[in-house]
């Protein structure tokens, strides 16, 4: 086996299977831990030393129980649009590239307000 592939996302060999299901979008440690544990297969065991047989058995389990990937990303996204069309508090927030959570918004959240834009100042008439 030249890559390790599942749901179309190359899995890196060199790391432990739990950490390597974790590159997958939706997969995170604890569920990884979940998908390993109930497919019989040691966490510790790294990504390059499972079998075929191994390997099978996770992409059927993921493929039929777990949401990852582009299905995930685009139910998130009709998430975010329903709570902007219904016009909630969430959804202008998002509208307006603005945190929403109830972060405070007068000095910092340059992640989400994107890079500063200088007002310019008026100019004062001198006599």
């Amino acid at each position: 086996m030249s890559r390790i592939r599942i749901s179309g996302i190359d899995i890196p060999k060199s790391k432990r299977g739990v950490i390597g299901l974790t590159y997958l979008y939706g997969i995170n440690i604890s569920l990884s831990k979940k998908i390993l544990l109930s497919v019989r297969i040691d966490e510790n065991v790294k990504v390059k030393n499972w079998s075929d047989e191994e390997l099978s058995r996770i992409r059927k389990y993921v493929s039929d129980y777990i949401k990852i990937e582009g299905e995930l990303r685009s139910e998130v996204q009709l998430s975010i649009k329903r709570l902007m069309d219904i016009g909630c508090y969430r959804g202008t927030r998002h509208r307006k590239h603005l945190p929403l959570r109830g972060q405070k918004t007068k000095n910092n959240c340059r992640t989400r307000k994107g890079k500063k834009k200088t007002v310019a100042n008026k100019k004062k008439i001198t006599k």
